[in-house]
């Protein structure tokens, strides 16, 4: 009596229907087009470098550059020269013929195959000074003017340039554990960025004349060696961002007398650079954990940016174990600190910026920097270095370690909107948080842009909402990507693509990975297993440089979740989200089996079959059931639910026991090709509601449809799927049950 019982409470999981025996037709064998197959047609194979679990293996190994480096500023005509001392240490197992050099300032040289290899069009309508700059001007002259590569002992060295490469041709192979020390000497014109573009530059102050100058990639920068590409030598082409491997850099800097500075690294001569009394500031700042300390006030920075000083005056930074160095250098700045307390360890926030952004700057940026490096460190490992810059340079939004340009500034009468405050501390946020992802968890960025944007993107997100849970953040909630996912095939590319190949470069590399994390850690793993995983990526692979693989293996590996069907669809295809009711059935008890369900055979066991006697779930709309009654079906129609308790449970057992009076067949099918957990609140008549969360597997046997069985002491009023657009679903017109009439809110 027992199973009446179950068959009762469970009849979909038990009965099965026995088809009579037909003779197969021979068709084409097929392959596995199964999307829960596991990724070993797609991942690099494990090796001694690389695990399988995505850790570094024992025989991981990475390069390391150390530069001393010696710039001076010449701020009346926007120039830069330079020399260092390059010494590179060969921790390869490889003989190294040659050595590769990063000449990214050539990408703007003029003819230079970056602009020849862009497609153009006319634009029939032009700004005067646009039209004169790209129909009247003479070229400028742009990129690394290269006037000595020597070796240790002052021998010129040969070499190569090939666009934005340099390759050093080498008397001996370099072998492994060996160093090379050599010494370039060289000089650029700087681009004004804000009519010429680029990743770094100067802004011109018509008014009084003055430049803000954020200088990056302006050094010859080694490329990376490893066990993944051999020499990352793959050209820059403007959206493809850096490979660079660690090292230690001894960096000064020469400018006007007038100018503040501020840099990668810790500053040497402090007191050769400051007033007493900006020293004295600065100390205060140290020990001020609530709110910065203004060390160079706008009074001052008032007074210098009207002298324009002949004097010069050297700049000294020291920065270990850092990929890259940045410089921002203008009289106009004003220059603020404040302690952050990271573990047990003081690191300073900074922010360096003109009169023109305050009064938003001095009361938002460093606050924000503040922020950005508790949150971050809360979700990976502790903020390693000494420092953190925002820099306020307009129309800008890049990161170099320990300092970041950002845009944001109120209009002429100070006033800031809304929109211009969220999106200043928004990219405050994510240029900070670019030092953690790829400054020091140090991805390839010339292969893989969603490597640091994307992952970074969705921390940004994190810390954005633990900011302000009303922040309107742009990337991260998945109904934001919707419109990108649901666009024309023609334009998507999966994420898994060269950066340089994306037509929609923002919503590919940035939005789209930082929505699956997301999706990963609200709805697929959950919080504690994701966070956990996201963790041990992290400092798995801080101060190294991961691949995808690596990436995908550990937030496997750590969790226990297998999430290949994940991988496979959101990163390697251009699949979407669409998931929809296609049918709801109620079904009726009865003793009376209908014709359909006459020669049912419920089995027992593995080889035999039950001999009954059967409870019978009937579809509320059979006809032969029907037949006699002229009005839908109610349960009043059939065996009270009471009868088949009484005939199989004790009276103990009956005090325990479920009491469904409802019975429903849920079919759930899937137009999109994305694979998701399918979300469902059901709301009943009283007004009361239960949430479901189906995970991703079922679906597993089927691509198509999946069913699911509600037994419940309450009629269902209504079904919706995905209520809180949790999935990035593209048409949530077929979310509900009874269906509802209107268009998708993103039609």
């Amino acid at each position: 009596m027992k199973k009446i019982s179950l068959l009762l409470l469970f009849p979909a999981m038990l009965i099965a229907q026995e088809k009579a025996a037909t003779t197969p037709t021979r068709q084409q064998g097929k392959y596995d087009t199964n999307k829960f197959s596991q990724m070993y047609d797609l991942l690099a194979t494990p090796n001694m470098f690389r695990t399988a679990s995505g850790a570094p293996g024992p025989a991981y190994y990475q390069q390391q550059a150390d530069y001393k480096i010696d710039v001076e500023l010449d701020d009346k005509n926007s120039k830069l020269t330079g020399s260092e001392v390059i010494t590179y240490s060969n921790n390869s197992p490889d003989s190294l013929e040659y050595l590769w050099i990063q000449l990214d300032q050539n990408q703007a040289r003029a003819n230079g195959q970056t602009s020849l290899a862009e497609g153009e069009k006319i634009n029939q309508v032009l700004p005067l000074d646009g039209f004169s700059s790209k129909y009247l001007k003479k070229d400028l002259e742009r990129g690394f003017n290269i006037e000595q590569v020597k070796d240790a002992k002052g021998n010129p060295m040969s070499y190569t340039i090939n666009e934005t490469m340099m390759r050093i041709n080498l008397a001996s192979p370099l072998k492994p554990g060996e160093k090379i020390s050599f010494s370039i000497k060289w000089w650029y014109n700087i681009n004004n960025y804000r009519k010429e573009g680029g990743r770094s530059g100067y802004e011109l102050f018509e008014k009084d004349g003055n430049k803000l100058y954020v200088i990056a990639q302006f050094y010859p920068r080694m490329a990376v060696y490893n066990d993944v590409e051999g020499w990352q030598n793959m050209q820059f082409w403007g959206s493809g961002e850096f490979a660079l491997p660690f090292g230690n850099f001894d960096v000064n800097i020469t400018v006007p007398a007038d100018h503040v500075i501020d840099a990668t690294g810790e500053l040497m001569n402090r007191s050769e650079v400051f007033t007493a009394e900006q020293v004295k500031r600065y100390e205060q700042a140290q020990k001020s954990f609530d709110k910065p300390v203004v060390i160079v006030t706008q009074a001052e920075a008032e007074a210098a940016e009207k002298g324009f000083s002949e004097k010069k005056k050297t700049w000294k930074f020291s920065a270990k174990n850092v990929r890259d160095f940045g410089i921002a250098s203008s009289r106009k700045f004003i220059y603020d600190a404040m302690a952050v307390k990271i573990g047990n360890r003081t690191v300073m926030a900074e922010s360096v910026y003109p009169k023109e952004a305050n009064p938003l700057w001095g009361e938002t940026s460093t606050m924000v920097v503040a922020h950005t490096l508790k949150s971050y460190s809360s979700h990976t490992f502790d903020y390693p270095y000494p420092k953190a810059v925002s820099v306020s340079a307009e129309d800008q939004g890049m990161e170099y370690p320990m300092i970041c340009w950002n845009f944001g500034r109120p209009d002429e009468n100070g006033v800031t909107s809304k929109e211009v405050k969220n999106g200043m501390i928004g990219v405050i946020i994510h240029e900070v948080g670019h030092t953690f992802f790829p400054m020091i968890v140090n991805s390839d960025e010339r292969q893989w842009t969603w490597m640091d944007e994307g992952l970074n993107s969705f921390l940004e997100y994190l810390a954005e909402q633990e900011l302000d849970p009303n922040f309107p953040s742009r990337r991260g909630p998945a109904k934001n990507i919707v419109p990108y996912m649901s666009g024309d095939q023609k334009f998507l590319e999966p994420i898994m693509s060269n950066s340089e190949t994306i037509h929609q470069f923002g919503n590919n590399a940035y939005g789209k990975p930082a929505t699956g994390l997301n999706i990963l850690r609200e709805v697929v793993m959950g919080r504690e297993l994701f966070d956990y995983a996201f963790k041990t990526y992290a400092n798995r692979w801080k101060f190294k440089h991961p691949t995808p693989e690596d990436f995908f293996r550990t937030m496997e590996d750590a969790s226990a979740v297998d999430l290949d069907w994940f991988w496979r669809g959101w990163f390697y295809s251009t699949d979407f989200v669409d998931i929809g009711i296609k049918d709801v059935k109620q079904y009726y008890v009865s003793d009376t089996p209908t014709a359909d369900l006459k020669d049912v055979k419920v089995r027992k066991g593995r080889f035999g079959y039950e001999k009954g006697p059967f409870v019978y779930l009937v579809a509320g709309d059979n006809a032969e059931v029907n037949q006699s009654k002229k009005k839908a079906l109610k349960i009043e129609d059939f065996k009270p639910l009471a009868d088949y308790v009484d005939q199989t449970f004790t009276a103990e057992e009956k005090a325990s026991i479920k009491s469904p009076k409802y019975f429903y067949e849920v079919e759930f099918n899937k137009p999109g090709g994305m694979i998701m957990p399918i979300l469902v609140e059901i709301t009943y008549e009283d007004g009361s509601k239960d949430n479901y969360q189906y995970p991703a597997q079922i679906w597993r046997k089927s691509n198509e449809t999946a069913k699911k069985v509600y037994a419940t002491t309450k009629a269902i009023k209504s079904i919706q799927i995905d209520p809180k657009l949790l999935t990035a679903d593209i048409d949530v017109t077929n979310n509900s049950w009874p269906k509802v009439e209107t268009k998708s809110k993103f039609d």
